[in-house]
């Protein structure tokens, strides 16, 4: 592997870290408002926690692919 797709590799894996965490947090966001006649906002948080968990798969491949 290249240097340029090394690097680009280890600084795709730590954005893939950060958006894990941010999946983290929307879950936990959503959580609080489970059980609340707020359904519609509770699906709408869940949906972008399941584009954010996407969002890390691909750049995961991504890393792997490039190694």
């Amino acid at each position: 592997m290249s240097d340029s797709t090394q690097s680009t590799a280890h600084e795709l894996a730590t954005i893939a870290d950060n958006v894990a965490q941010y999946r983290s947090r929307v879950a936990a966001l959503a959580d609080r408002h489970v059980g609340t006649d707020r359904d519609d906002f509770v699906a709408a948080i869940h949906e972008a926690e399941r584009q954010l968990r996407s969002a890390e798969r691909g750049i995961l491949r991504a890393v792997r692919t490039g190694g």
